[in-house]
């Protein structure tokens, strides 16, 4: 393998999950991104990717590569700024590894992220939730499995990544019901389970196969259910509740909308983003503030607080048509001097 096949090898299979310990998904969206990337400059130096040098990797191309990522694929400005982490990323590894490279790294972290407009979270109402959890038909196996799964979605506001990554050993029901969850970064926290939720568990785990894969959800070949497939059973039921609850028809229902609504629900209850921010498992409280910003309720409290200024009283007459008529002359007779 040429440099760059040997340093990007060492850099997704060595460095990313034994030094940096990044989760598999990271590690999946990185090597994603450096396939976008070799396949353009292949295209670019009419060279099949395995004959890329790593000095063809260059500012310039990488520019271009942005480029080609948001006027030919579509990509958002949120979607340029994570390859171009993933980038970033891989030539900070390379300053240490390959310090011939320094200058081309110092050229590639001075290109800067684009400015993106943020806009507001989608979330579901109660009602709108309340009849997304019906949907599931509980007479079956993968009905039981699907409810247990909507609601820990929604009550525990997990991620899919940590939703599909739980455990069995991860659920505990004594002293009392609770999941540990490994979120982003490593880091890992304690969930206590609502009393549905604790009962949608159960019923799913009294029907599960005893002897499969570890993971607590499975498909029916006994495998653990992969993120596309609960996006599958996600859509499935969402267009089950669309029927009951038409508000439903004009959201675009995501497996992360279960997480805002469950934020959203949860600030609403306890006015407190600090709370929010612990039971997401953000590591920054700015993370957290989409949520305050989404919620007129708290800005409504929070003016409620004060006493707003007040009005002169006074009433609007409508003046006399015949004096309205008169001054109208009057004007247009001053010019007209």
């Amino acid at each position: 393998m040429n440099s760059l096949a040997t340093h990007l090898s060492v850099f997704l299979r060595e460095y990313l999950p034994r030094e940096r310990r990044t989760s598999p998904h990271t590690a999946e969206a990185y090597a994603y991104a450096f396939e976008l990337l070799v396949c353009f400059a292949a295209e670019k130096f009419s060279l099949p990717p395995s004959k890329l040098e790593l000095t063809q990797l260059d500012a310039g191309l990488i520019l271009e590569f942005l480029e080609h990522l948001e006027q030919n694929r579509g990509n958002s400005p949120r979607t340029r700024n994570a390859r171009l982490a993933a980038i970033n990323a891989f030539f900070r590894f390379l300053e240490f590894r390959d310090p011939t490279s320094l200058n081309q790294s110092r050229a590639i972290h001075a290109i800067p992220m684009k400015k993106y407009d943020e806009a507001l979270i989608d979330y579901l109402t109660g009602e709108e939730m309340q009849a997304l959890l019906d949907a599931p038909d509980c007479r079956s196996i993968a009905g039981l499995r699907d409810r247990a799964m909507l609601y820990l979605a929604f009550t525990a506001g997990l991620r899919v990544s940590e939703l599909v990554g739980l455990k069995i050993g991860d659920c505990e029901f004594q002293p009392y019901p609770c999941i540990r969850v490994m979120g982003k970064g490593r880091r890992e926290r304690i969930l206590p389970l609502w009393k549905e939720t604790t009962i949608t568990l159960r019923d799913w785990l009294a029907v599960r196969e005893k002897h499969a894969a570890d993971e607590l959800f499975l498909n029916a070949r006994g495998a653990p259910i992969t993120r596309a497939g609960f996006e599958y059973i996600l859509a499935k039921h969402v267009k089950v509740a669309r029927k009951t609850k038409p508000s439903l028809e004009n959201k675009r229902i995501s497996p992360h909308v279960l997480r805002h609504s469950c934020a959203m629900h949860m600030l609403q209850a306890t006015h407190d983003i600090r709370k929010v921010a612990l039971w997401l498992g953000h590591a920054k409280l700015q993370s957290t503030e989409i949520y305050l910003r989404a919620d007129p309720t708290e800005k409504l409290e929070s003016l409620m607080t004060r006493v707003p200024p007040g009005l002169r009283p006074g009433r609007f007459r409508r003046p006399d048509k015949l004096l309205e008529l008169l001054q109208t002359v009057k004007s247009s007779t001053h010019y007209a001097k």
